[in-house]
């Protein structure tokens, strides 16, 4: 707790961030409001650049007349809107000042060096896609104990099949470092990634298509954006990325595929070496 305190007043900027996130969950209107004074007081902090406010308002405002407009608009705001994503998600934006946490730490004995920035850039992918896709959040569907059933074999079955790879070994640890973990886990990267591949692709794909061709692809490409971490880890990713899309599909709850995708994050930090051997 000690070193969760440590990160303020510095911090404050990302509390901000984390209460909007969370707020867009419930009230999508009032999480706008708390990005705004996320964003003053960012700029206040030297976080962020007055170049990086035009930018992520003209993204913003280019996803809300996306949501409204038809035909050929429609298509080029949702083309304009995911280059300006994917901008945001590679950190291309220029302006952005994110915060270091941690630099170079071990969760365990055995585990590779682990560097942490808290980051303002990837976040503000899941407002626009929000912006842009009114029913990203979804509406909750009963499970059945079958589906319920599958989903907890596939999330036991990825951390199997890592572990037969070689790409992780058991390491039981809880670093000091866990809560600063979890908070950017959680609301800067896994709410991020869900919102776009499960929340936006699966979704309009499955629209489209069907569910087979939805969770197929936005799973491939969830794979194919760990690309850094080699071919296994793709395959790894790829049917992680089934899991999480599953989940969404069956649970009709964005939130239900990021609380999935944190455990499954938290699971990898507490009970095995993190990050995966093959990106040491």
């Amino acid at each position: 707790m000690e070193f969760l305190f440590s990160l303020f007043p510095a911090g404050f900027t990302w509390l901000l961030l984390g209460i909007a996130i969370i707020t867009s969950f419930f009230k999508p209107k009032y999480g706008l409001f708390a990005l705004g004074a996320c964003a003053l007081t960012a700029l206040y902090q030297s976080h962020l650049e007055l170049i990086v406010v035009l930018y992520g308002v003209a993204g913003l405002i280019v996803a809300a007349y996306g949501a409204k407009t038809k035909g050929i608009k429609r298509l080029i705001c949702h083309v304009i809107v995911i280059v300006w994503a994917l901008a945001l998600a590679l950190h291309l934006a220029p302006g952005f000042n994110n915060l270091q946490v941690l630099n170079q730490v071990q969760s365990g004995v055995n585990s590779s060096a682990y560097t942490l920035y808290l980051n303002l850039d990837k976040p503000l992918i899941f407002f626009a896609l929000l912006l842009l896709v009114p029913n990203l959040l979804g509406r909750v569907k009963t499970m059945t104990q079958m589906q319920i059933r599958t989903l907890a074999a596939l999330f036991s079955g990825v951390f199997l099949l890592a572990f037969l790879l070689g790409l992780i070994q058991y390491e039981l640890s809880l670093p000091n470092w866990w809560l600063v973990f979890a908070f950017s886990n959680l609301l800067l990267t896994c709410v991020a990634e869900e919102a776009l591949f499960r929340g936006y692709i699966q979704n309009l794909l499955t629209r489209r298509f069907n569910p087979v061709i939805g969770v197929g692809i936005a799973s491939a490409l969830f794979g194919l954006a760990h690309f850094a971490g080699g071919p296994v880890f793709i395959l790894v990713a790829t049917l992680a990325g089934i899991l999480y899309g599953l989940t969404y599909f069956w649970s009709g709850k964005l939130s239900y595929a990021v609380a999935v995708h944190f455990a499954f994050n938290l699971g990898h930090l507490t009970f095995f070496t993190y990050p995966l051997l093959a990106s040491s």
